[in-house]
């Protein structure tokens, strides 16, 4: 199944519309501004900076009128990458420093919060082994955001001082 989204120029799914079906690394050349869009299938990161950079901003099926108000968002969209739909099971190390080094957990579920699961503070590297995560710089999935596929994340200090402290699989049930 692939992933199918709408962008609109304006709120309320007005003015010119671009139909994206796969990673667009930059909308400027189709279109100015992007204020509302529809996510007609998959899930999706967006961000509001051009080739996957920025803040990032997950959307999973629906209709987003105004997601500028409704993320916070200080900027539009100008680049977005569909998840690949993944069915098996979910593996991932968190390491409470760089290189993979201090306290290791593994997690094969959702983690609402790293300090009260495992007396974690930190959370400076990981090994995404199995499946498609966010992770969220505050704990209960709030905050900022950040997709992990898998690989090796030797150092978290290039995202822009991000501290981790809860993740969430991305799985097929949130269609």
């Amino acid at each position: 199944m692939h992933g199918k989204v709408i962008f609109y120029e304006d709120r309320n799914f007005q003015g010119r519309s671009y139909e994206c079906m796969s990673d667009c690394g930059d909308f400027s050349s189709y279109m100015s501004r992007c204020h509302s869009c529809k996510v007609e299938s998959g899930c999706w990161m967006m961000y509001d900076r051009p080739n996957y950079m920025g803040n990032q901003y997950f959307f999973k099926r629906g209709e987003y009128a105004d997601y500028m108000s409704m993320f916070g968002m200080n900027d539009c969209i100008r680049s977005c990458r569909m998840i690949p739909m993944y069915r098996g099971s979910y593996r991932m190390r968190i390491y409470e420093r760089e290189n993979f080094m201090g306290q290791m957990y593994e997690l094969t579920d959702d983690c609402d919060n790293i300090m009260e699961r495992y007396r974690m503070s930190h959370c400076q590297s990981c090994h995404v082994m199995d499946g498609h995560w966010l992770m969220y710089e505050q704990p209960h999935y709030r905050g900022r955001m950040w997709y992990f596929r898998p690989g090796e994340y030797r150092s978290f200090s290039n995202m822009g001082g991000m501290r981790f402290m809860s993740m969430r699989r991305i799985m097929d049930s949130w269609h």
